[in-house]
């Protein structure tokens, strides 16, 4: 198997692969055949690098050709990619060099600083820009490579609740496997556009915004600038897209801030990531006529269930196991037999044990059932926080301000918010010469973006003389959450 062979350069090179929307404001259209020389120019830049099959490449920019053609220049040739999000912070990059030790960077110029700064001094290609470069001689292209289904392909981080984000390490099997949720669950269809809004580095973008959409002979829409509401919606009228994937988080502020209307080429409407409340699914269900079809997954398994296309939706539910994945409920939280979910993953980087797949996957996601297999999301089993999407491991924001002078201690939980389901609350301890403050607060916010990606920051910080902790010096989180 070989993604780049067989399903980018196997396509009609006349067709359209990208609509690529940048920050300035430009429109341009790529068709597969320049995309697939793109991709050999790239694979033929990075070999000369001194990359081979099995090392690792990285890159770190936006939801723009470069991204895309550096991931599929890698998957040809056998490289294992990492792609990093831009909200990543030098300390993050650091710990990413470190665990998959790079042997080239793909990135764009705007986040040479915190390369820089994360100490990466190896060779690197700069963006954007790809499509326009001269294509590479025939005769310097290394050959695509025969792939395995076990061979090492990906590489997406994941937060856990104890200590630093995990490497998760997929093989070429995710990358066709995908054509389960692409025909099932997005329900990209040849001839449609697609847009998965999710930024390049996360699990989601790494299998919907163009791999899943391309399996399925559809267009991919590639945005690349921050979220704007009522742009959202102007670009989904005027590019006539068929397909929307976005983020819960997203369907609720774009309810809440603008006024939603039909729009005549859009076809369907999928969310994944967190549980999205009924009420936003009947704003969009009134104004649109379309029902969102949540789903879910996770970074290590890729998608399990979803409300599936041609089924009734159902409000609040994150749908049925897809067609031949084995799940069920034990104690109350969700497991998956991986022998049946084709985009399983190998194993956590630097990592050993058992191989994952050979037991029963605990997902860590408490779930409830009912009677006609409808699956309900009830919350995590660890301490691990969903905000807007964002799995946000505790120890990390701890660690954080724990760094600050002014703070002794500190325990990270979730609080409710009604536009991103959950927003990170810490309740911090000062040393004795400090004092609470609203100044204090801001100090602490700026100092958490600062040291790690934005998105983990505390957007409620609460200040008490002690924490609870157990007889062994844990602390109760359960406690401070209120249960």
């Amino acid at each position: 198997m070989n993604f780049a062979v067989d399903v980018v350069e196997a396509a009609d090179a006349e067709g359209v692969a990208l609509v690529e929307l940048d920050r300035a404001g430009g429109r341009r259209e790529h068709r597969f055949g320049a995309v697939a020389q793109a991709v050999r120019t790239m694979a033929t830049e990075l070999h000369g690098h001194g990359v081979r099959r099995g090392d690792v490449v990285l890159t770190l920019a936006g939801n723009q050709p470069d991204w895309v053609v550096a991931m599929v220049a890698c998957f040809r040739q056998g490289f294992v990619v990492l792609p990093c999000t831009e909200q990543l912070r030098a300390k993050d990059l650091r710990l990413r060099l470190d665990v998959t030790q790079p042997v080239a960077v793909v990135a764009d110029r705007r986040n040479a600083d915190v390369l820089a700064e994360a100490g990466w001094d190896g060779p690197t290609i700069w963006g954007p820009g790809v499509m326009d470069r001269p294509a590479a001689a025939p005769g310097d292209v290394p050959p695509a490579a025969d792939l395995a289904p076990l061979d090492p392909c990906l590489i997406t981080f994941t937060s856990g609740t104890t200590g630093e984000p995990k490497a998760v390490l997929h093989g070429q099997r995710y990358l066709d496997g995908q054509r389960l949720q692409a025909e099932h669950w997005l329900s990209a269809r040849p001839g449609d556009l697609v847009w998965c809004t999710a930024a390049s580095g996360w699990s989601k973008s790494a299998r919907n915004v163009f791999i899943a959409p391309w399996l399925r002979g559809a267009t991919a829409l590639l945005h690349d600038a921050r979220f704007d509401p009522a742009e959202r919606l102007d670009i989904l009228e005027r590019e006539r897209v068929a397909v929307l994937c976005m983020a819960p988080t997203e369907y609720r502020v774009i309810a809440k801030r603008v006024e939603l209307r039909r729009f005549p080429d859009l076809r369907a409407l999928v969310a994944a990531g967190e549980a999205l409340n009924p009420e936003v699914l009947e704003v969009w269900r009134d104004a649109t006529g379309l029902e969102i079809r949540d789903g879910y997954g996770q970074t290590e398994t890729g998608q399990l269930t979803g409300n599936l296309d041609g089924e009734p939706a159902r409000a609040g539910s994150m749908g049925r196991a897809l067609p031949g994945v084995k799940l069920w409920i034990e104690d109350g939280e969700l497991v998956a037999d991986p022998a049946t979910v084709p985009t399983f993953f190998l194993r956590y980087l630097g990592e050993d044990g058992p191989d994952p797949a050979t037991e029963p996957w605990h997902t860590g996601d408490r779930v409830i059932e009912d009677d006609d297999g409808y699956l309900f999301f009830e919350g995590r089993t660890d301490d691990v926080i969903i905000s807007a999407g964002y799995r946000i491991g505790p120890f990390e924001v701890e660690s954080a301000l724990v760094a600050h002078p002014a703070v002794a201690e500190a325990a990270v939980v979730a609080a409710p918010d009604e536009e991103r389901g959950s927003v990170v609350r810490a309740i911090v301890v000062l040393r004795d010469d400090h004092a609470p403050s609203d100044d204090l607060v801001r100090a602490l916010q700026n100092h958490v973006k600062d040291s790690t990606a934005p998105y983990k920051y505390p957007r409620i910080v609460e200040f008490a003389d002690d924490l609870p902790k157990t007889s062994s010096g844990k602390v109760r989180r359960a406690l401070l959450r209120g249960e």
